[in-house]
This record gives structure tokens, sequence and C-alpha cells, in this order.
């Protein structure tokens, strides 16, 4: 009997194969189904707790650590993410603090930053006397020699080529040329630079005298000329030049009291809002004391310790252009302007203009030309500037509304962001303090901190303009 029973139900089995199908997957269901309640019943029990140690410490038990568990147990044990935050507070009004932060801090481990920067050698003199033509020869056959007198012999070693402007040069027929004279550094003494003359003229069957040179020309040093049998030549050392500046401790304090936390308000203000009220205010002050400041050392009686003052970079940089006219701007000045900021300095060619409203209105107000031309808005560092282009390099014009508040409207400051460094001793932090704990006064407190500084490495690449 029980032999013809399963022999019945295998053969409904297999008239009925889908719907046995259909019970078998529901069936696995239901079992997966069940291990993952179980699971997550396991993992619900795994949240952990935090209990009191002896010493008032905090352990976890019945559970793994957390980060919920940690800023619970210890608030101040991982650090927030705060400098990515503030660089996103209206960077526009402090441009140099933005540009600063984008650019990357350096860790000075003191209030004092040294720094050394290294010139270029000057390339350029002037004539201090007349030279008269000299048109007799050693005897041996060699060009006659000369002496004469610039601004900076110092300059001029042997073996340079001295290139003397606008006083005409001679071919190898004797005639005048094009080309301006050249000349050759044999010496140089306390009497002055001895020198020959590469094209000069041919007198009296000498060639290459030295013809007259007037006083006040341009006098450019160029390449070294070396003969086949030289090994050496004269020697060029560098040293860099030592400047200083000081970190300032920026800080600053918000506080709400417990009432006004837990009082209803039609809006919602809360501490962050005042915090990154906070942080603007601080930023705003900071780009001030960044260009204006000066860098000193205080003594303050009261506090019984000293104050460090950062040094501005406005008096950092190496190089000044004075425009007359404080009503109006042309385009020569413009050109002017550009000419002087991005040569003679070996700088970059893309620079930043920051500058107050009667500048940047002036500059908005001129016609441009195929010689300069006002490009897009190019948006870098956070910021979005307008381009100005011209022969010479690119201008990224900013206003900055910090030159109206001291005074400086129709001033402004050509940057190399290049060469433009900050020093941190204390990075921008922020720290709660316990009032309440320590019987100061019943509120939430908050401290902001930042001990930094900012320098220009190259002075000459960075430029003043101001607006007599």
């Amino acid at each position: 009997m029980k032999t013809n029973n399963f022999i019945k139900t295998v053969r409904w089995m297999r008239n009925h194969k889908k719907l046995v199908l259909f019970v078998i997957i529901m069936i696995l269901i239901a079992i997966m189904a069940s291990c993952m309640d179980g699971n997550s019943s396991s993992a619900t029990l795994a949240v952990g707790m935090l209990v009191a140690g002896v010493e008032d410490g905090k352990h976890v038990v019945d559970g793994p650590l957390t980060t919920d568990l940690t800023h619970e147990g210890s608030p101040d044990l991982l650090l927030n993410e705060i400098d990515q935050q503030i660089v996103k507070i209206r960077p526009m009004s402090t441009p140099i603090d933005q540009i600063s932060r984008y650019a990357g801090s350096k860790h000075s481990g003191s209030m004092i930053v040294d720094y050394y920067s290294v010139d270029t050698k000057p390339t350029k003199a002037t004539l201090s006397d007349d030279v008269a033509p000299v048109n007799e020869s050693g005897g041996d056959g060699s060009s006659p020699i000369g002496v004469i007198n610039t601004s900076n012999n110092d300059i001029f070693d042997p073996t340079d080529t001295i290139l003397v402007q606008n006083t005409p040069g001679y071919d190898a027929t004797g005639k005048e040329s094009r080309q301006d004279l050249m000349l050759y550094v044999v010496s140089r003494d306390n009497n002055g630079v001895s020198v020959m003359a590469v094209n000069g003229p041919t007198v009296g069957g000498v060639a290459n005298c030295i013809p007259e040179i007037s006083k006040g020309v341009s006098l450019v040093r160029m390449g070294r000329a070396a003969s086949e049998l030289d090994v050496q030549s004269p020697q060029f050392e560098a040293l860099p030049v030592k400047s200083r500046n000081l970190c300032q401790i920026f800080k600053m304090q918000v506080e709400q009291s417990t009432l006004q936390r837990l009082a209803n308000k039609e809006v919602g203000w809360t501490m962050s809002d005042q915090e990154e009220a906070a942080v603007y205010d601080m930023r705003l002050g900071m780009e001030k004391s960044f260009l204006f400041g000066s860098a000193r050392q205080l003594w303050d009686n009261n506090k019984k310790e000293y104050v460090y003052f950062t040094g501005g970079i406005w008096n950092q940089a190496g190089k000044d252009m004075f425009i007359e006219s404080a009503t109006e701007l042309t385009v020569n000045n413009m050109v002017e302007m550009m000419r002087q900021a991005f040569t003679g300095n070996a700088g970059s060619k893309r620079k930043i203009l920051v500058g107050g409203s009667g500048l940047i209105s002036r500059i908005s107000k001129l016609d441009y030309t195929r010689v300069i031309t006002a490009g897009q808005h190019v948006s870098k560092w956070g910021i979005d500037f307008t381009e100005l282009r011209s022969k010479f390099g690119c201008l990224y014009v900013l206003l900055s509304e910090v030159f109206d508040e001291v005074g400086m409207e129709n001033c402004g400051l050509i940057i190399d962001p290049e060469y433009i460094q900050k020093y941190t001793h204390i990075p921008f932090s922020t720290e709660q303090l316990n009032l309440k704990k320590s019987g100061v006064r019943n509120v939430d407190a908050l401290v902001m901190t930042e001990a930094s500084c900012l320098v220009l490495r190259y002075p000459k690449a960075h430029m003043r303009v101001q607006m007599m």
C-alpha cells in the first residue's frame, strides 16, 4: 500500500513539475530571510555602549568602537576638517588669504620666521663719464684698450660683453652700421673697467678702435666670450638675502548661553550660524593684517608676555609704479603698468592685481584695444577674476574692499602667486571651552585659533600701484 502511495506521489510530482519547483524556491527564500533576520539581530546586539572607568575614563562594552561612541566619550579625539570649510566662506572678500590657503602653507616651528630669497644680478648700468676715442694699439697688433667708468662697475667681469645702446658700431670694412657698439671686458680694477671694441671703427690702419661714447648711455651686460684655451671663467656667486616676519596669533571666540540655545526661535539661528559669521570676520581681519600689518614685537605689561604682530605683504613688494593723474587712467598707463609688472623680474606671466574701488573703476572705464584686451572671467583659487591680456602677460583683476577700508581706494597690489608663501605655526583649529564646568558662565563656547604670516619670496616679482 505504501509503495503504491509513493508511486502515485512520484507520478503527481512529474505531472506538476512547475508547481513543485515554485514551492522549493519559496522554501529557500523563507530560509534565507530567516538567516538575515538572525544576522540583523546579532548586529543589533553588537552595538556597544560606554561605561565609566576607575579614573573617569571611558570603556566600550558589548560592541566595537565607533565614531559615534568616540564623539560621545572623547569629543576632541577625532579631528574635523576645518580648513576646507573656511576656504568656502566668502572668498571674494579675502582674496589674499584665500590664495595663500589654496597654495598651501609651510609649518613653522617658531613664531619668528626667517626666510631667504635670491635676487638676480643687475644687467644694466649707465656710463658715468664721457669716453674719448682710443686709436692706439698696444704695439703687438692687438686692438686698443680703453677704460670706462659706470654707475655699477662691479657687475662687469672679465670676458663679459657689453652692448652700448644708441651708439653705432662699425662693419668689417670700417663703415658705420646699424648695429650698436659692443665692448669686450679685459679686466676690472679700482680705476674702472678696461674694455676693447668688438665692432669699432678702423683708424689709421688700426682696427676696432674705441669711438667716442657719451656720458649717460645705457650699458647692457651680455654673455661671456672665452678663448679656445680658456678652461676657467671668472667666478659667479650668489648669496641669498635674509628677511624676517612674525607669526600673529589670530583668535575668535563664539559664545551662546544655555537659555539662548533652548529658547524657541522664529528662524533657525544656531551656534553653527554664529561660527560661520565669526570665521568670516576673523578672515577679514587676517586679510588686513596680511596686507598692511607691521612686523613688531611688543611687551604687554598687563599680560606679562610678548605679543607678536605680522608684517603685511604691501611693504614687502620690491617695485612701485606711480600714476600721476588721480582722475584719469589711460591705455598708455595700463601698458606701462603691464610692462613694469612683467619685465625685469623673471616672474611668471600670470599675475594678480588686487585693488581698491577707485583703481578698479578707472580700469573698467578704459576702451581696450588690440594691445590690451579684456578677456573672459576666470575662476582660480575659488575666486572669479576679470582677465586682462597684453603682450607682456595676463593680469587677473579683482576688487578688494580692504583697500577702501584703509583709505587706499586708488591703490592696488600686483602679486605673483608663484612667489607668495604662507607660514603656519598653529594651523586653523577650533576648541570647545567648558566654561560651565569651570564656573565662569553658563554658555557654550567655541574659540578659533591660527598663528600664521605671509611672505613674498621674490620681492621684485610684486609691485605696488599708486595713483597720486
